[in-house]
């Protein structure tokens, strides 16, 4: 059985358009970045946390609502993921209130960013942890729309402080990389990690 160690309704629904079924069982871990971590090792750690903690819980007994109370640890499989955006080697992770958005979306206007995303599987047989990286290119953002944006409260809990799938979509001049990562899981790593470790989607592709 799959779990995703995530309440991040974005990561939900992508797992869910692969065609995976799943239950939810969010982590709940400091999300602090260490003194001196690079992005790429911040996220794998987040993921990896994550995902092991919820194995843990799981494995003890804790099952998940959605799914049946019949499943063993031996079947388990946890998928942990973090997201974090960075420019200027600067992690840029959820805002902490209104003026921190504001200060985000500064730094990012008119440049290019990196969307790094860290995923985990924690399964009977060990761990697997892999990242995604994608480069962003915004437009130049004045002040009103910065304002304006911020007190739609799109940005509150998004990293880097905008949703590439909402609002913010009319700022992105070019991606490179993997859109689905942006959104918050990069679809074709994840697909490959579960295969790897033989689970298998529960619908046929479209």
């Amino acid at each position: 059985m799959l779990v995703l160690a995530s309440a991040s309704p974005r990561r939900r629904d992508l797992l869910l358009q692969a065609g995976y079924h799943f239950g939810v069982h969010p982590a709940h871990i400091p999300e602090d970045p260490l003194p001196g971590e690079d992005p790429i090792a911040y996220v794998t750690r987040l993921a990896r946390e994550k995902a092991e903690v919820v194995y843990g819980q799981l494995a003890g007994g804790v099952m998940p609502d959605q799914l049946p109370p019949e499943h063993t640890s031996s079947s388990l499989a946890v998928l942990g993921a973090d997201t974090t955006v960075t420019v200027d080697r600067a992690i840029l992770a959820k805002p902490e209130d209104a003026a921190d958005a504001a200060r985000m979306l500064r730094l990012l206007s008119g440049r290019t960013h990196r969307v790094v995303t860290g995923v985990a599987l924690v399964t009977a047989d060990g761990v697997q942890v892999a990242a995604e990286v994608t480069a962003v290119r915004f437009l130049s953002l004045s002040d009103a729309d910065i304002a304006a944006y911020v007190a739609t409260g799109e940005p509150m809990d998004k990293a880097g402080a905008y949703a590439i799938q909402g609002r913010a979509a009319r700022w992105i001049s070019r991606i490179e990389g993997c859109y689905f990562n942006v959104v918050g899981l990069p679809l074709a790593l994840v697909s490959s990690l579960l295969d790897t470790a033989s689970i298998a989607r529960s619908l046929p592709p479209a």
